[in-house]
């Protein structure tokens, strides 16, 4: 007797539409790989070749950053720490591209390392580090490369570091974007250090500036790191927060400072200026009921688990739907938290957005002659015709 209902609800969506892509709007970039990235929603407002492997020169010091503040985070490395250079750390990275000008035997602590890295991009600091951590650099890019697979960045390859090209280093704007994002969510603690404008170590006062181009210049903009090399182009990975709601980018293979720096800055503004993140449903509201068959209770109310926020363009509110697909009569028993049905954001020209419905509460089914008058009073007279226990 069960049959599948298929219902739309269009009320709650009337006036809204998820943006196209925006490629389809005639909007690009200059860069060869980007990502725009809506942190509160985790939803792609912008990519170009967001899955092709790079070299990311600096910028895959996130990660060597990301290892560290997981220590730190999980107390097995602390800012105060004491590392002294090793010989072999200074002999081979001594004024080995960008650098914090560190000297054999120098004793410094592990907040001026990661500040060495995050604000001077210092090649010594990451191997330097590196070495405090995990006794050899080598040791430590393997650490690397399986802190990466378990936050999930699947185009990433890790060889040393600092990002200093080696065939097969590479990562993807994707991957960028995830790690930044990770970093701001997983540590708010140590995040704030991607915002320091100027870090001066010991006595060299040449190269205090951090190289972000955002930070001062661009509203909001709080991180994150720079990389540039003569294969990769000029990139960055940003991010920027403005009341309250937080976007990452990452754009990569651009053909200079300047060029870095506008494209950045105009990709971040559209972000902001063209999006809104509207929250549809929140975790354990109901949006549906449906009928039980032979259940104890004539009705089971459905919801989401998790909240749902999807990132939306102000200039098209037209195209979106959402779908609730179920069966009614809904077969009992039912356990509370069982997924019953499923939820479906659909816009032309996107893959279909589906969430999982879960029953609030449980619903026996209905025993003895009690199941037989209840099939009958369904069949006869429908919902109607039964009352739900309140």
């Amino acid at each position: 007797m069960a049959m599948r209902l298929f219902f739309i609800i269009s009320a709650i969506v009337a006036g809204l539409g998820l943006t196209q892509p925006l490629r389809a709007q005639g909007f690009g970039t200059a860069a060869r790989h980007a990502v725009l990235l809506d942190a509160a929603a985790e939803q792609v407002l912008f990519e170009k070749e967001a899955d092709t492997p790079f070299p990311p020169a600096s910028m895959s010091k996130l990660m060597t950053v990301y290892v560290a503040f997981d220590a730190i985070k999980n107390g097995e490395l602390r800012l105060d720490d004491t590392v002294i250079v090793s010989d072999t750390a200074w002999q081979a990275w001594n004024n080995r591209g960008s650098t914090m000008f560190l000297r054999a035997r120098d004793e410094v602590t592990v907040g001026e390392l990661l500040r060495g890295i995050i604000v001077l991009s210092g090649n010594d600091a990451c191997v330097v580090l590196a070495e405090h951590m995990a006794g050899t650099h080598e040791l430590f890019v393997e650490w690397m490369n399986a802190a990466a697979a378990r936050i999930g960045l699947t185009g990433s390859v890790f060889k040393n570091a600092n990002g200093w090209p080696a065939e097969g280093h590479v990562m993807t704007a994707r991957d960028l974007a995830t790690l930044a994002l990770k970093l701001s969510t997983d540590f708010p603690d140590l995040y704030p250090m991607f915002s320091e404008r100027s870090f001066l170590y010991k006595d060299f006062r040449t190269n205090t500036r951090n190289r972000n181009p955002l930070l001062g210049r661009f509203p909001g903009a709080d991180g994150l790191k720079t990389g540039h090399t003569e294969e990769s182009g000029y990139g960055l990975t940003a991010s920027a927060e403005r009341e309250g709601r937080r976007l990452v980018l990452v754009v990569g293979g651009l053909s200079s400072e300047g060029e870095r720096t506008r494209e950045s800055s105009r990709l971040l503004q559209y972000g902001f200026r063209n999006f809104k993140t509207y929250p549809l449903f929140q975790a354990g509201e109901v949006v549906t009921t449906a009928e039980t068959w032979l259940g104890e209770d004539a009705i089971v109310e459905m919801a989401l688990q998790n909240d749902l926020r999807l990132t939306l363009s102000r200039a098209q509110r037209a195209n979106m739907e959402v779908s609730v697909s179920y069966m009614n009569p809904m077969p009992t028993p039912i356990a509370a938290g069982q997924e019953i049905g499923t939820l479906t954001v659909t816009v032309p020209g996107r893959d279909p957005i589906i969430h999982p419905l879960v029953a609030t509460s449980s619903v026996e089914t209905v025993g003895g002659f009690s199941k037989i008058g209840a099939a009958l009073e369904y069949l006869l007279f429908g919902s109607a015709g039964r009352t739900a226990t309140q």
